[in-house]
């Protein structure tokens, strides 16, 4: 009897599965509350889990303060098991979705909202038509998705420097120019307008250094005076004449309220790839996306491959 009860104790002090993920999420983020959100359980039943635990173990696995929690190394220990775990279940995961050699299935395609809107919309279309048993969702961000992570399956991106972990190519060059309000040549030639009207540029959660680093080169810093997060809102500013801008030629060419005065600047040009994770290269769908989007920017008529 008693070493039956030894092993129902030893039994009962194995750690299970959410425990683990409770652990790795509150090491995560610092936070009881923060974890909590990241399970989508109530913060008083990720306190009384947490307890249960520690007591149930036997450990502390944090220090906890008003200010967050911190990991202890038992703590640290569990947690990058987890990680190490998850690491493995989204490789086998990959792994399974390359083997899926049918045009068919679910495609997670991220990019950012002017590639989407202002260029990418017509090629999925056609490409809807040409497979249209492959689901599209479309994950519209200016923020970088992790494709290792299964967050996005493939990634249209304008990028200086792909991650070199993705497989993919560059089926471009964005380029970039001056552009102004039509309306604005009323007023004055539009290339006085340069040296005369107030420049509109991002501010710094756009996190844009070839944009800055240009208006610095060319001693526009000070004259740059509207400030906007997104480069649709700085075609928008532009638009209702606040001032000159940069931007992509996709854009500027396209709209009629617009006009450039400039040429291309060929210090702005940045590539333009389309990247997914080597494990997805055999999977059908995948193939005839990359393949579609590239013959797409080939033929394009919005300025991308120079």
């Amino acid at each position: 009897m008693a070493k039956l009860k030894g092993k129902i104790s030893k039994m009962n002090n194995r750690l299970t599965w959410d425990e683990m993920c409770l652990v790795h999420a509150i090491t995560n983020v610092g936070t009881l509350s923060g974890a909590a959100r990241s399970l989508e359980v109530s913060h008083p039943t990720a306190f009384r889990r947490l307890n249960k635990l520690e007591k149930k173990m036997g450990v502390r696995f944090f220090d906890r303060a008003r200010v967050g929690y911190t990991a202890t190394a038992a703590a640290e220990e569990v947690s990058a098991l987890v990680q190490r775990l998850m690491n493995d279940v989204l490789a086998v995961e990959r792994c399974i979705s390359g083997q899926d050699l049918r045009p068919s299935g679910t495609l997670r395609i991220t990019t950012t909202d002017t590639l989407l809107f202002g260029w990418l919309l017509p090629s999925l279309q056609e490409f809807r038509i040409l497979y249209p048993e492959i689901k599209l969702e479309l994950v519209v961000s200016n923020a970088v998705f992790s494709l290792s992570k299964r967050e996005a399956d493939i990634a249209v991106r304008p990028t200086e420097k792909p991650d070199g972990n993705l497989l993919g190519r560059k089926i471009g060059t964005i380029s970039q120019a001056v552009y102004m309000a039509k309306k604005l040549i009323n007023t004055v030639d539009k290339y006085e307008a340069v040296d005369s009207f107030d420049w509109i540029g991002p501010d710094e959660s756009m996190s844009y250094p070839v944009f800055d680093r240009w208006l610095e080169e060319e001693g526009l810093v000070e004259r740059c005076r509207i400030r906007v997060n997104t480069v649709y809102g700085m075609l928008s500013a532009a638009k209702a004449g606040l001032g000159l801008v940069v931007l992509p030629c996709y854009l500027g060419e396209n709209d009629k309220q617009l006009i450039r005065v400039s040429k291309e600047i060929s210090s702005m040009a940045v590539d333009l790839w389309i990247l997914t994770h080597p494990d997805l290269r055999k999977t059908e769908r995948i193939r005839v996306f990359l393949d579609h989007v590239a013959r797409f920017a080939k033929n394009s008529q919005f300025n991308l491959v120079e």
